[in-house]
Parts: C-alpha cells; structure tokens; sequence
C-alpha cells in the first residue's frame, strides 16, 4: 500500500475528564520507536517528578523527553505563577524547533492544553508553532481542556470520559500504572 505524502503535519488531539491522555500519546511514542523512527514529549505541567516514561525514554537514544513544567500550576494571582509561565513559553519554543526541524516523526506537547486554558502559553502562539511543524512530523496534543481553536487544528481528536478510576475510589497512585 502506498503512503500519502502529506503537504503539512498530522495532527491529533486528547483530550477529556478521563484519564489515559498522556499514556495513549506515550503509547503512540512506543509504536514509533518501534519502527525506528525518532519521538520527542515536551510535558508542559508536569516536572521534578521521576515517572516511569521519564526514565524509560532518557534511555533511549531515538527518544527525547523534557518535563518543562514546575507541576502544580497556582492562580495567575500566586507569586510563583509568573515561574509556571516562563517554563511553559521556553517549553513551547524548544517544541517550536523540533516540530519545524525535520528531526522527529513524532512530537508530542503533553498538558499544552491545560497550559493554553490556564494562561501559562497563548493559544495563538501553540496554534502558530503547530501549523508551522515540518510535513513529516506527526504532533500530539494532550490534556483537560481543550480550546475551540486548538481543537479546530486537529485532524483526529479524541475525548477521554471518566467512567471510574481507582483514584476515586480509594486507590492511591501507583508506580507502573499512574506514573
């Protein structure tokens, strides 16, 4: 079967209350390093935290991946927010260079839409940088939250719904399953 050669990126979205976005990202970074193809995650919330994928990919020299976040991001009106907003601006520009480089069939900005509705990035900055990825790169969009504008990008868009989770029912995070 012959492939489609694209004039522009591929672009998927998740997004929803339910949990499973970032792992069906990381799920899509395991299938491409399968095929010997190059994988870059820019985690846009999430940072100082040692998570399985963190370790697993460090490993691996076809794989890049940068927690830019600071973690939980405070109200714009918390001092330590302006910290939260110049990691996520210097996270998006380091995404910006490996979409457009050619480098990576795959990258993925984890929690970009939970950086875009909180303020931390302009949704016309992270639309701009998306539309701007090389034709060979595939991006990835995750997090709660998505805009209508980041939405309107996306060629395939998944909703992840809650219907239970052991979170909620007493479990604690677990290593190998929540991180």
């Amino acid at each position: 079967m012959e492939q489609r050669v694209n004039s522009r990126s591929r672009i998927l979205l998740f997004t929803g209350d339910g949990k499973g976005k970032t792992t069906a990202a990381l799920g899509m970074v395991l299938r491409v390093l399968g095929h010997g193809m190059r994988a870059a995650v820019f985690q846009f919330v999430k940072g100082g935290g040692k998570t399985g994928e963190l370790t697993a990919l460090n490993r691996m020299d076809s794989a890049l991946i940068a927690q830019t976040g600071r973690g939980f991001v405070p109200d714009a009106t918390d001092p330590e927010f302006g910290t939260h907003a110049e990691a996520a601006r210097k996270g998006l520009a380091d995404a910006a260079d490996a979409m457009t480089s050619g480098q990576w069939d795959l990258v993925v900005l984890d929690e970009i839409n939970i950086a875009v509705s909180k303020a931390l990035v302009a949704e016309a900055e992270v639309i701009a940088a998306v539309r701007a990825a090389a034709p060979c790169t595939v991006v990835v969009l995750t997090g709660r939250g998505a805009t209508q504008g980041l939405m309107a990008l996306a060629d395939t868009i998944t909703e992840m719904k809650a219907v239970r989770h052991g979170l909620s029912n007493g479990w604690a995070a677990q290593q190998g399953v929540e991180f």
